[in-house]
């Protein structure tokens, strides 16, 4: 069950979210980037070995706490892994200050009307409860939108605010994350028929528990200020998408009150290699961009 420090922290507190949910399809590639060639291990076992080593050593460097990093998105098996000894959510909330996320989606399915809806997920309860005995804060699902098509953009939303319902139910806060390309042909046609079915589902939306949207950030700046006050939502942050840091933080802090909750354009120049010292230093370097660029405030 969430706690009201934890609350406290992702409704109000300046910082950013750090995505570190790299999963198997994507784990090679982001191996390969932090300087780990595929020759350097056997089986998928191995790689995901050399895949927690690297995210434990981003999570107990030094410049790696709430005081900036609010929260931190994992991969299920970062979360059963350990860090300096502990379950991986309590040594983020207990040492450093950052609440846990669990990513819950599987993968996509195969693009149809313009948008890729999440393949189902068996086993979601179980995965759910663990998460919670566990200490984990939220979860964070993943779908995708090519298209301006508006059935396909409903059926997105529609998938998503079924199964915030369900996080709920277990006491989680729910990301809700359709994410819209960069490489859309029409990405601000696309977005503001996001808004409109999202601003729906909001208005439509049982009970009384929170939800945090993770969206791509719009090509209209400020586009989404209405549902960062909309009284369902806790925080809307902003995935990088495929854009460079840079260009991403430039975007970023042209919308006021979106925090950024990136993933490779937090982790980019990180190298194998490193060592302790030059790994914090570069990793301290890109929190304090991605943080300037997630304190503009509403």
């Amino acid at each position: 069950m969430s706690n009201d420090g934890m609350t406290a922290q992702m409704a109000k507190k300046p910082g950013f979210i750090a995505a570190l949910d790299q999963s198997g399809g994507s784990t090679p590639g982001a191996l390969r980037h932090y300087g780990i060639p595929d020759s350097a291990y056997d089986g998928e076992e191995e790689m995901f070995r050399l895949m927690h080593e690297m995210r434990v050593r981003i999570m107990t460097a030094p410049s790696f706490s709430g005081d900036k990093v609010i929260a931190a998105i994992l991969f299920e098996r970062t979360m059963d892994g350990l860090a300096e000894g502990k379950p991986v959510p309590s040594f983020l909330w207990e040492d450093r200050g950052i609440v846990p996320f669990l990513k819950v989606d599987k993968g996509l399915e195969p693009e149809r009307n313009g948008v890729s809806l999440m393949k189902p997920i068996p086993g979601l309860d179980d995965l759910l409860a663990r998460a919670v005995k566990l200490g984990v804060y939220g979860t964070k699902e993943r779908s995708v939108i090519n298209l301006p098509d508006r059935e396909g953009i409903a059926a997105i939303a529609k998938q998503q605010f079924d199964l915030a319902e369900q996080i709920a139910a277990h006491g989680l806060v729910p990301i809700l994350e359709p994410e819209v390309l960069i490489k859309s042909p029409d990405k601000a046609g696309a977005e503001a028929i996001l808004l409109e079915e999202l601003t729906r589902g909001l208005d439509a939306l049982p009970g009384s528990y929170p939800v945090m949207l993770k969206l791509t950030i719009p090509e209209k700046p400020d586009l989404y200020l209405d549902l960062m006050t909309h009284s369902r939502v806790q925080r809307v942050v902003a995935l990088s998408g495929g854009y460079t840091r840079a260009d991403a933080c430039r975007r970023l802090s042209a919308n006021h009150g979106m925090i950024a909750s990136f993933s490779r354009a937090l982790v980019d120049d990180l190298k194998y290699t490193m060592s302790e010292e030059v790994f914090d230093a570069t990793l301290a370097a890109a929190i304090d961009e991605i943080y300037q660029a997630s304190t503009v405030k509403l």
